[in-house]
């Protein structure tokens, strides 16, 4: 391998690095134009084992905005990235897979608008579709895969140090 298809090789992973953070950034922001934007126009996302819905992102920007429209604290953390290029048959160097792992703590707003404990927190994995168009790296599918959920217990006596 030639120096320049290195280096364009740390650039494709670092592009594709960066869209993933993207997508986590758009959904804690609730910026869901900005989300949108991460897909390509026929893109889909699939919250199905979430308790969601599978569709065109566009429809399932609309369910996320609603669905966490209770919870104003949000802080995705997608971990354990491995991404894998030319994935696909007959690939030319424009596609590739992520699979990340998630924990995602959600929240309401506490006093005066001040942070407060998650009120749910659940962890997954996710499976990333992108692929390389005009505009550069973007998702043409995402697979929300989510192994666990649990909402803490208000009850329990608070950690004394």
């Amino acid at each position: 391998m030639t120096q320049r298809v290195e280096l364009a090789t740390v650039r494709d992973h670092l592009a594709v690095d960066g869209l993933v953070t993207e997508y986590a950034v758009a959904v804690d922001d609730g910026d869901w134009q900005a989300w949108r934007g991460l897909f390509t126009p026929d893109g889909r996302a699939d919250y199905r084992s979430a308790g969601g819905i599978e569709g065109d992102a566009g429809a399932v920007a609309g369910w996320l905005a609603e669905s966490l429209r209770g919870f104003p604290v949000r802080q995705h953390l997608i971990v354990n990235r491995r991404v894998r290029f030319g994935v696909w048959e007959q690939d030319t160097g424009d596609t590739a897979e992520v699979q990340a792992d998630y924990v995602s703590p959600l929240g309401r707003a506490g006093q005066d608008g001040a942070s407060a404990e998650p009120d749910l927190v659940s962890g997954g994995r996710c499976a990333f579709a992108v692929l390389r168009t005009d505009d550069g790296w973007r998702l043409s599918g995402v697979v929300v895969r989510e192994k666990w959920r649990r909402a803490p217990d208000r009850r329990a006596a608070p950690m004394i140090n």
